[in-house]
């Protein structure tokens, strides 16, 4: 049935199907997660072999330079890191700083030490500034937009189109306003809808005129190697396109293994122009005398190769392609022909972005709740929390079983359908 063009008696009568059928789901009982893109206990599995298989002997604790890594230093990680970095983006080693296991870390202290300090090019601290605003593309990824609201950064909602975030929209603000002071991006298979950015897109953000002097790009490349099949998004390398246009100093880059290790305990990398290294570090080497680098040594020592991350993406890709086939399926199954729901189909990352009918995503997200499946909260896509048309929903399907996935989407699917009858019957 197509809600949206059926008649009013025909609502009322599929309304009270479903409320029955919804009834009986919630005296199931059920406990269900679909909140998080977190990785399920297969793909743990995966990379098991790094703890029960390192034998780190005194030897294997040396770098190739002679340092002992059970020691203090190396502040900016190992070199042997730097470049198994430097082999998997394409960026040069030494543009790159190697942190801890979490690039959220990286960038909300990158953010932080811009309020305490400047960077490069800045006149003053940007909490000096009598405002400072981020473009924030939405829906976009929520912890960019808990880091503005813990370090009261003002935000601006700028929307994703198909090619990437609307670049008419972010050049006028750019342009216009000097306290715009950076954009947060998630370039590859955006979370959460997936959508990679054109070459168009990448070019024109670091060619755009901005008001700022010191206007930065935070560009978290979390999803640059997690494909679902053989068939991949291609995006643009931005360093050469800054460097191109001598905006190199825009760029800050951030990803990590998170995903393709350990969550807990992956390696995080950032990376910048020479401006800006020398810039960060002296704040850096008053900050840490250096991170795990017994935790980098055990990295290198499971990835022999770059190609031993490909063929481990190989891996964790034929488990979520299960999972993903589950979401997509059963949406295309129970809401393909109501006229109340859009939605993406990645070919990468870790979700699939529902859009159901204005003014219902809050109702969803409470009768999913009720029913007992945990959803990322209504609105947590958007800057503050507040979805304008009160339509998105984030969905994770990586962590549950395929089972528990299976039931937690028939749930879903009931509640959308459910929500936008009351909605309809109430026009």
């Amino acid at each position: 049935m197509n809600y949206v063009n059926a008649t009013q008696e025909s609502l009322e009568k599929e309304r009270a199907l479903l409320q029955k059928e919804y009834d009986g789901i919630v005296a199931l009982g059920l406990n269900l997660d679909l909140s998080r893109g977190k990785p399920c206990a297969e793909q743990l599995e995966l990379s098991m072999p790094m703890l029960s298989h390192s034998r780190l002997s005194e030897k294997d604790c040396i770098t190739e330079s002679g340092f002992d890594c059970r020691n203090y230093g190396l502040g900016l990680g190992t070199p042997e890191m730097r470049r198994f970095w430097s082999e998997l983006t394409g960026i040069p080693a030494e543009q790159i700083i190697v942190g801890g296991n979490s690039s959220l870390n990286l960038m909300y202290d990158s953010v932080a030490r811009a309020m305490l300090y400047g960077v490069y090019g800045s006149l003053r601290p940007w909490s000096k500034e009598e405002r400072v605003t981020f473009l924030c593309p939405s829906p976009g990824y929520d912890r960019h937009f808990a880091i503005c609201e813990s370090l009261g950064i003002h935000m601006i909602a700028i929307p994703m189109t198909a090619e990437g975030p609307d670049m008419d929209i972010v050049e006028r603000y750019a342009r216009e306003d000097a306290s715009v002071k950076g954009i947060w991006c998630v370039p590859k298979y955006s979370n959460p809808t997936g959508i990679t950015y054109s070459d168009e897109v990448v070019r024109r953000l670091v060619r755009m005129e901005t008001a700022a002097p010191d206007f930065r790009i935070y560009w978290d490349n979390a999803y640059m190697i997690h494909d679902l099949g053989e068939e991949s998004d291609k995006l643009l390398d931005i360093f050469p396109e800054a460097y191109a246009v001598g905006n190199e100093d825009r760029v800050m880059f951030f990803t990590s293994s998170s995903k393709i290790t350990f969550p807990g305990s992956g390696v995080a990398m950032m990376a910048m122009s020479q401006h800006n290294l020398d810039q960060i570090i002296p704040i850096w080497n008053t900050q840490t005398i250096g991170h795990d680098k017994l935790n980098q040594l055990r990295h290198l020592e499971f990835f022999t190769h770059t190609s031993d991350v490909y063929d481990l993406m190989k891996k964790h890709a034929s488990i979520l392609r299960q999972r993903f086939s589950v979401v997509l399926d059963t949406l295309k199954a129970d809401l393909g022909d109501t006229g109340i729901a859009t939605w993406n189909e990645p070919k990468g990352g870790y979700f699939v972005s529902l859009d159901v009918l204005d003014g219902c995503a809050q109702r969803v997200y409470a009768l999913c709740k009720d029913a007992g499946v945990a959803l990322t909260k209504a609105g947590a896509t958007f800057p503050y929390g507040k979805d304008p048309h009160d339509k998105n929903l984030r969905l994770a399907p990586s962590y549950p079983s395929v089972e528990d996935l299976t039931k937690a989407m028939k749930v879903l699917t009931v509640a959308v359908r459910l929500a936008a009858l009351e909605k309809l019957l109430e026009a």
